[in-house]
């Protein structure tokens, strides 16, 4: 196929995304207001957690297939390009401060590796076969879960990453937003949120990157739920890295126990800053090594590890 040819056929792809329509009544934007802009963007973001809602139920059940492979020892990958990538890379930095999960637990892939997230790298989002050495390179196992994220759903790299993942025995997740997409059909779990045509006609960092957001919390955040890393909705396994942090630990800490500063921060001390661990020591009246114990066999779950000791 030559250029002009491929050119052509890329166009006419384009063509069919909602996300790359152009919208006529916003034509004149450039000449309004301040004001007026930022509040028809406003409207226009407002209507992004509707399109979500309305895939809950298959976001729900992409979390239920993540948990049990995760729980076994499954990492969660996300795979995309551009501002799809970014966003994969940015849930998952977030997990080891958030749910002191290992940084190799949930990775974050973009074509173009660590370089394109602040510029763009030529040709990398063209690229399944891309996709397939990155994913080669941190060994792919069947227990690992590959999130391909794409507004569009045709990006290469997304679709390739899935596609090889599926092919080696690894759950599969297409997020996108447009319907019947390549990444959602090559995916076991299509999730596909329409947003509709973008304020500026394909920017897809706006409404399709906002419920990419939204729907990668989801993931990362209801699978660590069910990984038993929060107990109801405080964090307990957060990571003290910081000061705001540690402050963070002895509220949490008090909140459950409904323990004194003095009692939080000793039994903090006992169990080297380890939230759960400190619960446990409180309200079951246990040392530091036996808490341990305890959490270890109800793997990491706080209620269990609390029920096993008869607290």
């Amino acid at each position: 196929m030559t250029s002009t040819s491929r050119d052509r056929d890329l166009r006419s792809q384009l063509e069919t995304l909602t996300t790359e329509a152009f919208r006529p009544e916003l034509a004149d934007v450039d000449r309004l207001p301040t004001l007026e802009i930022a509040r028809l963007m406003n409207a226009e973001d407002a209507t992004v957690a509707g399109a979500v809602a309305e895939r809950v139920p298959a976001i729900a059940a992409a979390i239920d297939a993540i948990a049990e492979r995760m729980a076994r020892g499954g990492r969660l990958i996300y795979a995309g390009a551009g501002t799809a990538g970014r966003l994969g890379v940015l849930d998952a930095s977030e997990c080891p401060p958030t749910f002191n999960t290992d940084p190799a637990r949930v990775v974050g892939l973009i074509a173009g590796g660590p370089d394109a997230m602040v510029t763009s790298v030529e040709g990398a989002e063209d690229s399944p076969e891309l996709a397939e050495s990155d994913l080669a390179a941190i060994g792919l196992t069947p227990d690992d879960t590959v999130v391909g994220v794409s507004a569009s759903g045709r990006t290469p790299y997304a679709v390739g990453a899935v596609a090889y993942a599926r092919g080696r025995g690894a759950l599969t997740v297409g997020l996108s937003c447009n319907r019947d997409s390549a990444l959602a059909a090559a995916a076991e779990h299509g999730i596909e949120v329409v947003v509709g045509p973008e304020f500026l006609t394909g920017s897809t960092r706006l409404k399709a990157g906002t419920a990419q957001k939204l729907v990668l919390n989801m993931l990362s955040t209801i699978t660590m739920i069910r990984l038993g890393k929060t107990y109801g909705n405080l964090m307990v396994d957060v990571r003290a890295s910081n000061e705001k942090l540690r402050a963070r630990s002895r509220r949490i800490v008090a909140q459950v126990t409904g323990a004194g500063d003095e009692d939080v921060e000793r039994a903090l001390t006992a169990t080297d800053g380890e939230v759960k661990h400190a619960i446990l020591v409180l309200l079951a009246g246990v040392d530091g090594p036996t808490a341990a114990r305890l959490l270890d066999e109800a793997d990491g779950h706080l209620r269990a590890a609390l029920a096993a000791a008869g607290s």
